[in-house]
């Protein structure tokens, strides 16, 4: 479900995507005193904000990484491939080193984490809409003192699903949030026999060779959180 308003004229134009009402509202209500930010569309999974992006074009897409059906970075991916013009801004809970690298690596433009100041996120919708880099101060800290790169940090390494096609690891999210080759088909609308084609690949792929262990997979790529419920099926 998503909602979508009219399209103001002379105004920073931006798409809000978070799977959870109650921060899309709060967003929203922090938002609505900048007379320079037009909220024209939420959304609250990552393929309702790819499929919006497409057709508002909106200036900015303010993305959660943790979205059901299709993650953040994966949503992020598609949007810059289809509208490259397009300013990707994440607001995530999350703020480790392997997803700011891979999020940054695939073109969006800032990364905050939901604990910054109310007036951090305008400020940075503005930057990034003039094509600054913006990130939260403790990010900053962290590339500045790793050279202005992408740290790596002191955590263990999360896999790399980077040799996925966008498509395995969007039939891969699909398998570790518990959807049946059924349900994964009607949402990608491709045929039961596609779905079960790409889950084999993924196993052989991976090496893996159950449900439970794409699913571990997924958690330990990033590509699902580990709070996520899900059914082993």
């Amino acid at each position: 479900m998503s909602k979508v308003n009219q399209d103001p004229m002379n105004s920073i134009t931006i798409i809000l995507a978070d799977d959870h009402t109650i921060v899309r509202e709060g967003l929203r209500s922090l938002l609505k005193s900048e007379s320079d930010i037009k909220i024209i569309g939420e959304a609250e999974d990552g393929r309702s904000t790819v499929e919006m992006t497409a057709k508002l074009r909106p200036d900015v897409v303010v993305m959660d990484i943790a979205m059901p059906q299709l993650n953040g970075i994966e949503a992020t991916r598609q949007i810059l491939q289809k509208l490259p013009k397009t300013k990707i801004l994440i607001l995530s809970a999350h703020s480790d080193d392997a997803y700011v690298e891979k999020i940054m690596a695939l073109g969006a433009k800032g990364y905050l984490i939901k604990q910054s100041a109310s007036h951090v996120l305008a400020d940075s919708i503005r930057g990034v809409y003039r094509g600054e880099e913006c990130f939260s101060p403790a990010i900053y800290q962290r590339l500045d003192h790793h050279d202005s790169k992408v740290p790596k940090g002191d955590h263990p390494a999360k896999k790399d699903a980077s040799h996925l096609s966008p498509r395995e690891a969007e039939v891969l999210q699909l398998i570790a949030e518990g959807n049946a080759n059924k349900q994964s088909a009607d949402i990608l609308h491709i045929s039961i026999k596609t779905i079960e084609k790409h889950r084999q690949s993924l196993m052989d792929k991976l090496n893996i060779h159950d449900i439970a262990g794409l699913t571990r997979y997924a958690i330990d790529a990033g590509i699902i959180e580990s709070s996520v419920q899900v059914t082993i099926i």
